[in-house]
Parts: C-alpha cells; structure tokens; sequence
C-alpha cells in the first residue's frame, strides 16, 4: 500500500518495492494503455486473419512500417464480419489493451467497417483479372492427373514438415515412389524466383529424370506470407509446365494465383499427397473386384454361349432331319416320275421304232433306186466328157517323153520319142521329121 503524506506543500510515498512480478508489470501497462487510450480510431490493412468456432476473430492490423495485433470479439456488432480476410483495408475503432496471459499488446475492436482493398490484395485482384482474361485460369487447360504416377517432383522447402509430411503420406498410400525435390524458398523476396526455378528445371525437355506429376507446396500462413504464390512469372512457369500440376499452398481457405493455374487445387500439402497417389490396398482391391466380376462375366457368357450352341444343335439336327426327310420324299416322288417318264419316252421310242422298221425296206429300196439312178446318169455323163471315149471312134492321143499333150507338130525336134494312145494299146515311135 502507498501511505501518502505531504510534508512542506510535498506529496510524499511510502518507498515502493524494487523488484516487481511479471503480473504486477503487465497489469501496469494494461492500466496505463487503456487509461491513455480508451477510445482511437485506425486505418490499417488486415493480415493472418483467423476465425474461431467460438465466433472471435483474431488478426493484425499493419501498414507498411509495423503491425499490431486485434480482435474482435463475436458480441461485438459487424456487419461485415464475412467479408473480412487478409489484405481488406479497413477503419477500426477500439481500445488498446494488453493481453495478460502472452502480455502482448492488442487491439480490442468495437466497431469495424471496410475501408478499401489492401495494397496487396489490390495487386492480386489485378493479375487475376489479367491472367484470367487470358485465358490462363480457364478450365479446358486443365489436364488430368495421372492414375499411377511413378516419379513425382516436388517443389517446396526442404526444411519443416511439409515434405516430410508429403513424401509420408505417399510412401505409405503407394510405395516405391521415385520422388525428388527441388529445395526452394517459400517465403520472402526471393521466394518467386526460387519458385521459378524449380518449376523450370522440371520442365526442361532435355533432362533424363521426367516426372509424371509435379506439386507446388506450401503450408499455412498469412495472406502476405503466401504473396510469393501470386507472382506472375510463377504463375506463367506452371502454365507453360509439361506435367500436370497440383498447388498445395496454405489451408483450405487460402486461395493464390498458383491454385487457379494448376490442374488440381489441394486444400492442404497432405491433400495434395492423397491426390496425388492413389491408395495400394484400394488398388488391389479394385483389380481383386474387377478380375472376380470379369470372370463371372466370362463364366456366364461361357454359359450363355453353350446354352446358345445346345440350342443351335438342337435346331440344326432337326433341320437337317427335316431336310433329309423332305428330300427323302423328293426323290422318290422324283424317281416314281422319272420312271413314268421313262416308261412313257421307252413305249415312245418303240413305238417309233416299229414304224421305223416297217419303212426301213421301202425306203432302202427306194434310195439304192435313186443311187442306181444317179450313178447311171453320172457314168454316162462321164463318158461323154472322157477324153479316151473319142479313141473308140478311131482317134489317138500322142504325149511327148515328159507325158505332154502333143498339139502342135512344130513343138517336136526329130529324135523326139512320142508315144501314141490308141483305143486299144499304145505305140512308141520316134520323130523322123515334123510337117506343119
């Protein structure tokens, strides 16, 4: 207690003990902060905003220079508690106090209204609205994931528990991964050309090791801590990127430029592991599932066609009875015609034939008359064209020794041989001499 005693127009204080508790400072300062600041308003960006199932927001005030840490507490009247995330601008009024379990300094807000876009958020919204116009966001360049990926590229930090938590959680969904990773920044100024860099070098077509699937990947953090994820030559790199690509930046609420760019948005790095492979038991089982219901399906069309081929015999024979059996009746009743046309061409022919054979005399004898006839006529004709019927009347026939007809005495030499045909015999002579 301070014994308060004045002395000569002097306030004098009991002596006050040297060495205080933490409990004693902190509720010291929270006495003097909310005693010089009941009440002040500020113009700030919102950032690492965080909503609790209890209905309290907690987040950071900042500007350019420094942050402070707010909330807002769910009694408290909003009616622009939804629209609030990191990057809003906004006008807050409240008291500053100090939290004394962390003996941190915060605002406590009363009332809260949007002032405008934060400097980042606007930067975002811009380059998305760019690259959308683009086309670069549009949902005909997605491509689908692989089913079975063997080789697998990751680009994230190597230090934390993101890749830890990735390389686990695929090795035991499905083992004997080929996973690599490229060691990049996540946060900070450098972190997009980092970025960069590993998405490039697995997209080079000229390296041996090619994955199947690439992973962007990032934990939680606030909306300027995920900023890097919004550059534009990152977001260009994925587009142009061989391999689908999955961006595993923040939680569930956080949305980058990374995540409308890729083919698959995860919610969380872990997702983007369970996404990324498919698990080996429920592989198994599908093929085990698959391999019974073909063989039933081949056990029952296997049935189904003997069933089918039982039928067909079946049929078959009987149509093959049936046919035996009409052709059967066919040719017999082809065979009683054919005999009835035998019979009936045979009686014909006989028929014909004894008429034949009564005119074959008559007709016999009439043709060797008409041949006698006609040879008669011939032979007399003949005698009368025969050069050697004139020899009866008292001609001859002379021929020289080549068998020529003699007609003309100058054509013989004396010394010739002639031979003279008479009617009866011939003469051999010599040619003496010719007269003309």
């Amino acid at each position: 207690m301070t014994d308060r005693r004045r002395q000569r127009g002097t306030e004098v204080r009991a002596e006050m003990p040297t060495v205080y508790s933490v409990s004693q400072v902190v509720a010291m300062m929270k006495t003097c902060l909310e005693a010089r600041f009941p009440s002040i308003d500020i113009e700030a960006e919102i950032s690492n905003w965080r909503r609790y199932p209890s209905g309290h927001c907690y987040f950071a005030l900042k500007d350019a220079g420094a942050q402070l840490g707010a909330v807002l507490f769910a009694r408290v009247p909003c009616d622009c508690r939804d629209a609030l995330c990191d990057g809003r601008r906004v006008k807050v009024r409240g008291r500053l106090s100090v939290y004394p379990q962390r003996g941190e300094c915060q605002f406590v807000v009363l009332r809260i209204r949007l002032a405008g876009e934060g400097e980042l958020m606007a930067k975002y919204l811009a380059l998305k609205a760019k690259l959308e116009a683009e086309g670069l966001f549009a949902r005909g360049r997605k491509r689908p994931l692989p089913k079975f990926p063997r080789r697998i590229a990751i680009v994230t930090s190597p230090a934390g528990a993101v890749i830890h938590d990735m390389c686990g959680v695929m090795s035991r969904r499905f083992p004997n991964l080929e996973i690599r990773l490229f060691p990049a920044q996540v946060q900070g100024a450098d972190a997009p050309r980092s970025l960069v860099a590993g998405v490039t070098y697995f997209s080079e077509p000229g390296r041996d090791w090619k994955p199947d699937l690439l992973i962007v990947a990032r934990g939680g953090g606030s909306f300027e801590d995920l900023f890097c994820f919004n550059d534009e030559s990152l977001v260009r790199a994925i587009a142009r990127c061989p391999v689908p690509v999955i961006s595993a930046v923040g939680h569930e609420t956080d949305f980058t430029l990374c995540d409308f760019v890729a083919d698959v948005r995860a919610g969380t790095p872990s997702i983007a592991a369970e996404i990324a492979v498919p698990l080996l038991g429920d592989v198994r089982r599908r093929l085990a599932d698959a391999s019974a219901a073909m063989s039933e399906r081949l056990r029952n069309r296997v049935d189904a066609a003997a069933q089918h081929l039982d039928r067909l015999s079946g049929s078959l024979a009987a149509a093959m009875r049936s046919r035996l059996e009409r052709s059967r009746l066919l040719v017999e009743a082809n065979g009683r015609s054919l005999a009835a046309a035998l019979r009936t061409a045979a009686e014909t022919a006989s028929m014909r034939l004894g008429h034949l054979a009564e005119r074959l005399p008559r007709s016999l004898a009439l043709a060797c008359e008409r041949a006698a006839s006609r040879l008669e006529r011939d032979r007399a004709r003949l005698e009368l064209l025969s050069p050697y019927a004139v020899l009866k009347r008292g001609y001859s026939l002379t021929t020289d020794a080549s068998g020529n007809v003699v007609r003309d005495a100058a054509a013989l030499a004396p010394g010739d041989r002639i031979s003279t045909r008479l009617a009866n015999g011939a003469v051999e002579s010599r040619v003496v001499s010719s007269l003309s």
